[in-house]
């Protein structure tokens, strides 16, 4: 099966550039919350990146990492939300 690819990029690459801008977008957001959300954004599309990679034996620590720091954050934004809803 071949690969799409525009512009003389094939798709898994601009997957991997559009993970890589979301997650460096994150570090420079002052708002924890929005922080949080575009960083699992930018997580969810590297573990779609490991996905696509050739072969599972590649991509399987992109996905393991990035699930995991999927995991932390949805931990801290359930922990702050529940926080938010008890002081009202």
């Amino acid at each position: 099966m071949e690969e799409v690819s525009f512009l003389g990029v094939y798709l898994t690459e601009w997957v991997g550039y559009a993970a890589s801008l979301m997650v460096a977008m994150s570090f420079v957001m002052k708002d924890i919350f929005k922080l949080r959300i575009v960083n699992i954004v930018g997580c969810a599309l590297f573990v779609a990146y490991g996905l696509l990679m050739p072969s599972l034996r590649v991509g399987l620590p992109i996905i393991i990492t990035n699930a995991a720091i999927i995991g932390v954050n949805v931990y801290y934004l359930t922990r702050t939300s529940k926080k938010e809803v008890s002081t009202d």
